[in-house]
């Protein structure tokens, strides 16, 4: 089984499925507007500039789960990110990574990357556990997403081939999808 078996809901409601994006390595990633890991956005787009030609896409998800950090509409998100960080990869539609209305696309990224653990010496993951800990406690074990900018970078084939956590900023996996392009 590949990420190609599943499809996913454009902003506009309308369903594409991933096998669209067929051999290209792929950078998944659950977003929100107002979250401390926004910033991410102008990395995200600096490495899709970069990489576009060479057969690299990022799919961007908007989800509201998390401190309801994604209010605005799926529309509303996308343009919140072209106008503010220039965006141009394409934005789905908002979309559930937890819980009982999960995407199975997300259950199944789970499944693949499982959750490496929390970095205790990392001050943001540090400081994230303890927002989770309090806020969404049922998300703290396990594989979960455990929070915006969770990113899942795909080969070619659309096999998972590693998960990103939040605190893990683009740039710092830049060689990871060279060598999935064979740069």
């Amino acid at each position: 089984m590949t990420v190609y078996q599943f499809a996913v809901e454009k902003r506009n409601g309308e369903k594409i499925p991933l096998s669209y994006f067929q051999g290209k390595a792929l950078l998944i990633v659950n977003t929100a507007s107002k979250c401390q890991f926004t910033y991410q956005f102008e990395q995200l787009q600096e490495l899709y500039n970069k990489y576009y030609q060479q057969g690299f896409e990022i799919i961007g998800f908007p989800c509201n789960q998390f401190a309801e950090q994604e209010p605005n509409s799926s529309e509303g998100a996308a343009e919140f990110c072209r106008a503010n960080y220039g965006v141009t990869f394409p934005m789905m539609g908002k979309i559930d990574v937890n819980g009982a209305d999960e995407h199975p696309l997300f259950n199944y990224l789970k499944q693949k990357a499982p959750f490496r653990g929390f970095d205790e010496t990392n001050m943001a993951e540090k400081l994230l556990k303890m927002k989770i800990s309090s806020e969404y406690p049922q998300w703290l074990v396990g594989d979960s997403i455990k929070w915006n900018f969770t990113k899942f970078l795909i080969d070619k084939e659309g096999k998972v081939e590693k998960r990103f956590e939040p605190s893990e900023e683009p740039k710092t996996f830049e060689k990871e999808i060279e060598k999935l392009l064979k740069v």
